[in-house]
């Protein structure tokens, strides 16, 4: 039972827009599932789906991993432009410097932007580092920061 209902939710977030677990549980019990908010709660932790901006400022279920990039860096944009105090480099070390807090969030953003080049963040409080692969694609980040700023 678990492996069907577990596909039949894949197919769901796959061919809908599932904004919460109370959408789910519906759309579950519709389709021959019926399930507590506990099974839900399970079933989205074991199968790794997160949240992804959908339109405007709602969000949506998604499999890790299948999350349209364009969406993250359509949000990285924006937060780039409300967060990013400055930014420099070292050889293949991209530093970005945040308002205070914020470091964390948006270095989720850059792991999940698709951009090749980055290899990693390590983010702080207020300060990110991003590391470029090859070195060469420095100037390319730098200028995709400065689009974004």
């Amino acid at each position: 039972m678990k492996t069907r209902r577990q596909k039949k939710i894949q197919e769901l977030i796959a061919n809908e827009i599932i904004r919460t677990q109370e959408d789910l549980a519906k759309r579950l019990l519709e389709n021959g599932f019926p399930v507590t908010q506990a099974t839900i709660s399970r079933d989205i932790k074991e199968m790794g789906l997160i949240k992804v901006p959908g339109l405007g400022d709602e969000y949506r279920y998604a499999i890790r991993g299948e999350a349209h990039p364009v969406s993250y860096q359509e949000r990285l944009k924006r937060m780039c432009k409300e967060l990013v105090i400055s930014y420099d480099h070292s050889e293949n070390i991209v530093v970005v410097k945040t308002i205070p807090g914020n470091a964390q969030a948006l270095a989720s953003l850059f792991d999940n932007a698709g951009w090749q080049e980055v290899i990693g963040t390590v983010a702080g409080d207020d300060t990110i580092f991003l590391l470029i692969k090859p070195k060469d694609k420095v100037n390319t980040i730098l200028l995709r920061l400065s689009e974004m700023i």
